[in-house]
């Protein structure tokens, strides 16, 4: 009698399983894979243009790195960060009473991406990887979705257009699309910085001993350390730079779980630190972890020094690695990280004064609960770079190649961490880092997101887009991600649209269209007026160009009375915020008087440069000058002077933000 009722269980069941929607095929007009902060704005993006949209988060948490602990953004100048990517950010403020924050926790972050799905109404799916692709000629058909937590259940996905805004480009490989990892030869795209470099930065001091006994080469080298020679500067391998974890702790006993000892803890890892610790010693704690504060009590803990939260040398495997292989190179990430803090705070052999200012920090309750409180999300810095139709590299970092299809704008310095630790002259060093400061705007092409047409014509990559190693060391920050994702998505709309290739998408018609409806939701857009816009000026001004917002600024330090007036042309008439940039300067004037005139009124502003509060990776801050209804036309300016000053004055941009839809 129970063997009627088994049968009839286990096919209840089955129908059951296949019953639930992932296990049908999904039909949708565009599919994005990663929900990474370029995946959700990308989603965002194509549903508010009334797509069907689908976003694929392999985990279950959205946002990547700028809600996995990246709450301390690098920016490189905020004039690149446009769009939704900016939209992002005051987001962010709003939720701390600011107009931009740049500075948030990894929840608040997390609250704002699921913001975005909820207004959108674009669907998501949790926990989902992709495990292959259907091809037909140039088209990707549709993809295939495994379970990511390995419990059965596939998913097939059949789309118009494709986005990968995934870390590791896996619907680009799986599309068979080509690409690189590692790092090219200086003499491969005519480069000065490229492929192996020992240089000073993160860098041991001389006389740091890398064998276990010291001095003794037969007793093996420490935990980390490589025993390849160090080959040819600016030669090409296949190394990554470091991967780490960007760590939110906190400084609140009511809000914190004490750091314990891994169970997996193993303290010959860090040997090192205490032979780097005897050679140059460390007063503070943010000496060897890179502390930035974050709000109520948090940091975003980076990598500082010669040995710290990066895990040089141990990530090779991970762009082409299998999900298996990833899991492991991850989990030996978190090992390595909790064991290092717990280290730090623990081992007796470190000094008292920098165990003492560990141990004031613990995991924050209120963050990833989830995840037993430590981020999901690896800082997979470099993964895959696609070889697509256009491959930015050095030359378009310092504008002697200039793209005339830019979808997007990057200004962050050409930055790559250590990609090996090894043995030079009988020391430890570490090999890799490099940092070319002096990075001005320039434009991404759009080119540099799609691939050759010869290999697929409804995809597009914005992440791991198309870029020499030291070129992506420069592009591969967050705004930058959601500000191509953004024209990746528009991009995509319009080749359904108009029924092309994404390499067919005329591309002037594109830029006018991210220009004029930034947001992408037909809401009038704000009005920037830079220092390279204005036309009345008198007196005396020095053209700064570096520090400002945007390519340059303008400063004055003379008696004679100078002046600038920022007139912009009001398209649409109502009610507008204004502010006024504030750049960070040298013996700035301690107020600058500003005039705002609305067309009938003219009102003075003095602002203080003690009121002025910079914080983070940025050149300054927008100062709100009040709200005003301004007319249509060029009735409007906002005047800034040395008048009264006693130091510097800067006149950089303006900003009018309308207040209406």
């Amino acid at each position: 009698m129970k063997r009627p009722f088994i049968c009839f269980a286990i096919i209840f069941i089955s129908v059951l399983i296949r019953a639930q929607p992932v296990d049908n095929t999904i039909n949708v007009d565009v599919c994005v894979y990663g929900g990474t902060s370029a995946g959700v704005i990308a989603a965002y993006t194509a549903a508010l243009q009334n797509k069907r949209v689908l976003l694929i988060e392999p985990g279950h948490r959205l946002g990547g790195l700028s809600s996995g602990g990246l709450g301390f953004t690098d920016i490189g100048n905020k004039y690149v960060v446009t769009g939704l990517a900016r939209d992002f950010y005051r987001r962010i403020g709003l939720h701390y009473g600011k107009f931009e924050q740049w500075i948030f926790e990894p929840k608040v972050a997390e609250q704002v991406f699921l913001d975005y799905i909820k207004r959108s109404g674009c669907q998501v799916l949790y926990g989902r990887r992709i495990n292959k692709v259907n091809k037909s000629g140039t088209i990707i058909r549709s993809i295939v979705l495994e379970n990511a937590d390995e419990t059965k259940g596939i998913a097939e996905v059949s789309s118009k257009q494709y986005i990968d805004c995934s870390y590791e480009g896996d619907l680009m490989a799986k599309a068979k699309v080509s690409y690189t990892t590692g790092r090219e030869s200086n003499s491969q795209y005519n480069e000065t910085v490229n492929g192996v470099q020992l240089k000073d930065k993160h860098q041991f001091p001389d006389g740091v001993d890398p064998y276990i006994i010291p001095g003794r080469p037969q007793s093996g080298l420490l935990w980390g350390i490589s025993d390849d020679p160090l080959k040819e500067a600016g030669s090409g391998d296949k190394k990554m730079q470091a991967y780490n974890f960007r760590i939110c702790l906190s400084k609140d006993p009511q809000n914190q779980l004490p750091i314990e000892r891994p169970h997996n803890y193993d303290s010959t890892k860090y040997e090192l630190l205490l032979r780097y610790l005897s050679v140059k010693p460390a007063r503070q704690l943010g000496e060897i972890l890179k502390m930035d504060l974050m709000p109520n009590n948090k940091t975003d803990i980076n990598n500082q020094g010669p040995f710290s939260t990066d895990m040089i040398g141990m990530n090779y495997k991970y762009p082409d690695g299998d999900y298996a292989t990833r899991e492991s190179i991850f989990q030996d990430h978190v090992a390595y990280t909790k064991g290092f803090l717990y280290f730090i705070g623990h081992d007796s052999r470190m000094p008292l004064h920098l165990r003492n200012q560990m141990l004031q920090w613990g995991y924050p309750k209120d963050e990833y609960i989830t995840t037993q409180h430590w981020t999901p999300q690896l800082y997979v810095r470099e993964a895959r770079r696609m070889l697509g139709d256009y491959i930015m590299t050095q030359a378009n970092c310092q504008a002697k190649d200039i793209v005339e299809d830019g979808i997007g704008m990057a200004a962050y310095n050409m930055d790559s961490h250590n990609a090996q630790r090894i043995v030079w002259n009988g020391m430890v060093k570490n090999e890799g880092d490099v940092q070319i400061k002096g990075i001005q705007p320039y434009p991404i092409a759009y080119r540099a997101i799609t691939p050759k047409r010869s290999e697929c014509t409804n995809l597009l990559v914005p992440v791991c887009l198309s870029a020499s190693h030291m070129a992506y060391g420069s592009i591969r920050m967050e705004p930058v991600f959601m500000v191509l994702a953004q024209s990746a998505a528009t991009a995509a709309t319009m080749a359904i649209n108009e029924k092309c290739a994404v390499q067919e998408v005329n591309v002037k018609s594109l830029q006018q269209q991210l220009k004029d409806d930034p947001l992408g939701d037909g809401s009038t857009a704000e009005i920037l007026v830079d220092d390279s816009d204005v036309k009345t000026i008198s007196g005396k001004w020095k053209r700064e160009n570096s520090g400002g917002y945007g390519p340059s600024f303008l400063s004055n330090n003379t008696k004679p009375t100078a002046s600038i007036r920022f007139e912009p042309y009001i398209e649409k008439s109502g009610d507008y915020k204004v502010y006024i940039y504030y750049p960070r300067l040298k013996n700035a004037a301690d107020v600058v008087e500003v005039k705002v005139y609305n067309g009938n009124k003219l009102t003075l502003k003095a602002i203080r440069n003690a009121d002025v509060k910079i914080a983070g990776q940025t050149s300054g801050e927008w100062v709100e000058l009040g709200a005003y209804t301004l007319s249509e036309g060029r009735r409007v300016y906002v005047e800034t002077s040395n008048q009264k000053a006693n130091g510097v004055v800067a006149a950089d941009a303006v900003l009018f933000v309308p207040s209406f839809k």
